[in-house]
C-alpha cells in the first residue's frame, strides 16, 4: 500500500498551468472539472485525476487507452485485461490536501476492497469542541464518546475525534458503500487502537493511521484495506516519515503531468 499526498493552495497555481494540466485528463474528467463553480473544487478534482493517471503511467497503462468503471454502488476501479495489472486505489480530499491511496489489486475485484480518508485537525469557527462532537453523536459508539468526553484535553479530544471519524470513512469507503451506511456500527478504540463492526473484530483488515502536515495545520488520514486472512491490525504511523507515503506540492504534480502525460 502507498499513498501520494498532494499539497494545493489556490495561489500557487497559475492559470496557465491549470490549463495545461487540465489538458492531460480525458475528456469526460475535464467536462467534470469545468462544472465546479470554485477554481479551488476543480484544482482538488483535477489534482486528484492526474495522480491517478500518473501512476497509471508509471505502471506502463497508455494514458488515453485507460478506462475506468463504476461499481453498482458507485465505487470506481480500473478496467484491466489482466489480473496481474489490478490496481486498488481510492481518492479523497480536505481543504488543502488531495491524496490517493493505492496497492496491487488482490481481494473483492472489480474495484477491491481499498479506502482513504483525511481531514484537516480544525474545528469549524461557528462551533465550540464540545457543540461540533455532539453534531456526531448519533454515529458515535458509547465507547468511543466515552473516550471523548471533556475531561480530555481539548487537543487530544480533537484528534482522538477526527481519528475516529476518518477510520469509519476509510472504511465504508473501502466496502464501496459510501453515504447510507451506519457510522455507528463502526467503533474505533483510539487508545488500545482496535477497530470493532457491529460489536467484533473483523477479519482480514489493516487500518493504516498517518498524519500530513501542511504549516501549522495537521491532517489526520487512514488507509482502510482488505487484505485477507484471520487477523485485523492497526498501525499507527502517524507522525513518522514513511517509504509508501510521499507528500508533494500541487504545482509538482501538475508540471509533471504536463511533462509526462499527452495531452487529450
Amino acid at each position: 500500500m502507498q499513498v501520494r499526498a498532494v499539497i494545493y493552495h489556490p495561489e500557487d497555481v497559475s492559470e496557465e498551468l491549470y490549463q495545461e494540466a487540465l489538458t492531460r485528463v480525458d475528456t469526460d474528467t475535464q467536462a467534470k472539472v469545468k462544472k465546479f463553480y470554485r477554481r479551488e473544487d476543480a484544482c482538488r478534482t483535477l489534482i486528484g485525476a492526474l495522480l491517478l493517471r500518473l501512476l497509471l503511467n508509471e505502471r506502463g497503462f497508455a494514458a488515453l487507452s485507460v478506462s475506468l468503471a463504476k461499481t453498482a454502488e458507485g465505487k470506481p476501479y480500473v478496467v484491466t485485461r489482466n489480473r496481474d495489472d489490478a490496481i486498488a486505489f481510492n481518492i479523497t480530499h480536505d481543504n488543502s490536501l488531495i491524496v490517493l491511496g493505492f496497492a496491487p489489486g488482490v481481494h473483492r475485484p472489480p474495484a477491491f476492497s481499498l479506502g482513504i480518508d483525511v481531514m484537516k485537525v480544525q474545528i469549524p469557527s461557528r462551533d465550540t469542541l464540545d457543540s461540533f462532537i455532539e453534531i456526531f453523536g448519533e454515529q458515535l459508539t458509547d465507547l468511543e464518546k466515552a473516550q471523548l468526553t471533556p475531561d480530555v484535553p481539548s487537543e487530544e479530544r480533537k484528534r482522538r475525534f477526527y481519528w475516529m471519524w476518518t477510520v469509519k470513512e476509510a472504511y465504508t469507503k473501502a466496502l464501496g458503500l459510501g453515504l447510507g451506511f451506519d457510522f455507528s456500527r463502526v467503533e474505533f478504540d483510539t487508545i488500545n487502537r482496535q477497530v470493532k463492526i457491529d460489536g467484533e473484530i473483523p477479519k482480514g483488515w489493516r487500518f493504516t493511521m498517518f498524519t500530513v502536515p501542511d504549516g501549522l495545520d495537521l491532517y489526520e488520514g487512514v488507509v482502510a484495506e482488505f487484505v485477507g486472512g484471520d487477523l485485523t491490525e492497526v498501525e499507527d504511523l502517524s507522525g513518522e516519515a514513511a517509504a509508501w507515503l510521499e507528500i508533494s506540492r500541487s504545482t509538482t504534480i501538475m508540471q509533471r503531468a504536463v511533462e509526462e502525460l499527452p495531452a487529450v
